[in-house]
């Protein structure tokens, strides 16, 4: 350090120097190298423009095409044609069953005003030797993979091939049948068993078909036949909007496909083929290249909509800002009981609002249009991503009024007045002969709007009554409703337990139902030490307990 200190110029981390040092003149100057020469390329060929078939062309989602149309045929080249009418657009192909659309559930019920694409067939052009799959034909396979269908099966163990589901399932010393029609491949109905052999080893399988917010898609028939190639019994899983109306889903399954449902729960669906499917002969359909664009339809959401003015309507969608939605839908849900809960809100509100937060527009709207059909109501906005819905003028409830209801002493149908329930001898007075518990279930029947239904009924008085009695012992286990009785025990501790009719047996199930429940023992009664304490009907058994600890 010393050394270095003694140095003149002991900074050894100093700077460079800040200009660089003066060029010599007498040095030439340095030589650049040449640049690169663009390379010159002769003109491309420019082929003669042709006329491309619509058929190659996928159609523009931003166009401002615009057609009004009228219901008929809109565009026809032979017997291949598009149509309009009720069930909007539809192709028209020869030698079709029926007139093919892109969805077959998912259609709304007014009639289109006007189409975004000019009208022309979704399917491949039918000039070309082979069908059309968007692509150039594949190479022909050196290997040669041997087809088999269901009734050329393979031999067991063999290798490069994929076996079928056997047809049936069929009794014993019957084999399978061609069949054209629906009835002859369907067979024999199903029996019990069958449908649980069939059904059960599918629950835990997630080898399915999709059904989502489009519906029954036409793509989806030739998929549904591809599953059944392997498989006797296909598995439909529904989600979303669909779902709101199963009962078309399943009507247009069976329908469109040819097979029977065996088995439905919630939004799965189990599909059979029937006993004779055959793969080789099942009906064929062209595939859709594209989604076709949707055609026009009237406005869902008018200003003033019907049995309304502006005002009117303004002054409801004011009120309906404040009110609570009824509940609340999840993306991509299944929505079994939304039309059930949407018809008995209304029977306690003119208004009721669904919220849809976070669901597409496109889905929430399909399900206004729904609602509109099924329920019926009026649509008000769908603001906020909420559907506002009025009841609307013509609304009746599902409950009709109750007819009123006089004294059984006034009408002359029981006996005395005393409450004894003796008949009257005299036959000129033209009373009906009862029991007084008669009298009282019917009593109590029409005060709770129950004894509508025993209008169709024609029985005689004894059948009669035993149908009210066994309608009572219904509607008290939906209203949770039984008399209670308070168990003491040895050790002092008091258990409640419901009332059980006399003569009430438990539900019997056989071996081979699908999803049996639990079989209950009834054979026990219990008696109460103080059986005169019954509590009133339609009480609940903790009032009656804590009403006896406050008397103790």
């Amino acid at each position: 350090m010393r050394i270095l200190a003694s140095l003149p110029d002991g900074n050894l981390f100093s700077s460079l120097p800040s200009t660089p040092p003066p060029r010599d003149p007498r040095l030439p100057p340095p030589s650049t190298p040449p640049p690169i020469p663009v390379p010159k390329y002769p003109p491309k060929e420019r082929k003669p423009k042709s006329r491309p078939n619509p058929a190659f062309k996928l159609p523009h989602r931003h166009t401002r095409y615009y057609k009004p149309v009228n219901p008929g045929v809109i565009s026809s080249d032979g017997d291949r044609g598009v149509t309009i009418g009720e069930s909007g657009v539809s192709y028209r192909l020869p030698g079709a069953p029926f007139e093919f659309q892109y969805s077959y559930t998912e259609t709304p019920q007014a009639k289109p005003l006007a189409i975004r694409e000019p009208a022309f067939l979704p399917f491949g052009p039918p000039t070309m030797p082979r069908p059309w799959t968007g692509k150039q034909p594949l190479k022909k396979s050196k290997k040669k993979i041997p087809l088999f269908d269901s009734f050329n099966p393979p031999l067991p163990g063999k290798k490069g091939v994929k076996h079928v589901e056997m047809p049936g399932p069929f009794p014993l010393g019957k084999y399978p049948q061609e069949g054209k029609t629906r009835e002859e491949i369907l067979g024999e109905p199903l029996k019990r068993w069958e449908i649980s052999m069939l059904v059960k080893p599918l629950l835990k399988d997630n080898r399915q078909v999709n059904l989502g917010r489009d519906g029954l898609t036409h793509n989806m028939l030739e998929l549904i036949h591809s599953h059944w190639k392997r498989r006797r019994v296909i598995k439909i899983k529904c989600k979303g909007v669909p779902t709101v109306d199963m009962d078309n889903v399943c009507r247009r399954l069976e329908e469109k496909t040819g097979g029977k449902i065996i088995f439905r729960v919630g939004g799965l669906v189990y599909l059979f083929r029937g006993r004779n499917y055959n793969y080789r002969t099942r009906p064929q359909y062209p595939l859709m290249l594209w989604k076709p664009a949707a055609p026009v339809y009237p406005k869902l959401i008018q200003e003033a909509p019907e049995g309304l003015t502006k005002h009117e309507a303004d002054e409801l969608r004011r009120k309906g800002k404040s009110l609570l939605p009824i509940c609340k839908l999840a993306k991509n849900g299944v929505y079994l009981t939304l039309v059930r809960d949407v018809r008995n809100a209304f029977e306690g509100s003119s208004l009721v609002k669904v919220n849809c937060k976070g669901m597409h527009a496109s889905d929430y709207k399909k399900l206004g249009a729904k609602l509109k059909e099924l329920v019926p109501c009026v649509l008000l906005s769908f603001d906020d991503e909420q559907i506002l819905m009025w009841r609307g003028k013509d609304w009746k409830s599902m409950y009709p009024e109750p007819p009123s209801f006089s004294n059984p002493v006034d009408l002359d149908i029981a006996g005395d007045a005393d409450g004894s329930g003796t008949p009257s001898d005299d036959p000129s007075q033209g009373t009906i002969r009862s029991s007084p518990k008669m009298i009282s279930l019917w009593k109590r029947a029409i005060e709770s709007t129950k004894a509508l239904v025993l209008d169709e009924i024609n029985l005689g008085p004894d059948d009669l009554l035993k149908k009210v009695e066994e309608f009572e012992g219904i509607s008290q286990a939906a209203e949770h409703s039984y008399p209670a009785l308070v168990l003491s025990r040895e050790d002092g501790a008091s258990s409640s337990m419901a009332e059980y009719e006399d003569g009430s047996q438990s539900e019997n199930y056989d071996e081979d139902e699908f999803y049996p429940e639990d079989d209950f023992n009834d054979d026990d009664e219990f008696y109460d030490s103080d059986s005169s304490d019954v509590v009133p009907l339609g009480s609940l058994p903790v009032d009656h307990i804590a009403e006896r600890l406050q008397r103790k």
